[in-house]
């Protein structure tokens, strides 16, 4: 197997519905392993997430979990997830499907450099950039 670079959010008690809003957005396959499936676990985290992963069709890989209650997390500020290519349709669906009940920090529209581009925040507080290449003159 080659090696592969992915994003790895870690959220604070709602990693299975952020997973499965992603999935929405991306489709693909979730797995899901909770606290509870393992030997020695705290009666209180059982339900929570300890690893997901998506896989997308696309080829995306976006993994996550549940912060154990005794570490400390600041969702959002954190992390950046970017998606970029020349995809436009593909790319504006997912932008649409993130940007829906999130924050749009910049639209999504044609920037200086010639390419679509956008950042928003989604409503699990996580930041996504989208980059749409142009064809080039």
């Amino acid at each position: 197997m080659a090696s592969r670079l992915n994003p790895y959010i870690n959220f604070d008690g709602n990693a299975r519905q952020a997973l499965e809003f992603y999935k929405d957005v991306f489709g693909g396959e979730l797995a899901l392993s909770t606290f509870g499936q393992f030997p020695g676990a705290d009666p209180a985290t059982a339900d929570k997430i300890m690893h997901g992963q998506l896989e997308t069709p696309s080829g995306y890989t976006l993994m996550a979990s549940d912060t154990p209650p005794d570490w400390q997390i600041d969702p959002g500020n954190n992390i950046t997830v970017s998606l970029s290519g020349d995809d436009a349709d593909e790319l504006h669906g997912y932008w649409d499907k993130l940007a829906d009940g999130g924050t749009v920090t910049v639209p999504l529209e044609k920037q200086m450099w010639g390419d679509e581009f956008g950042q928003c925040v989604d409503r699990f507080g996580i930041s996504w950039l989208v980059n749409i290449s142009q064809p080039q003159a």
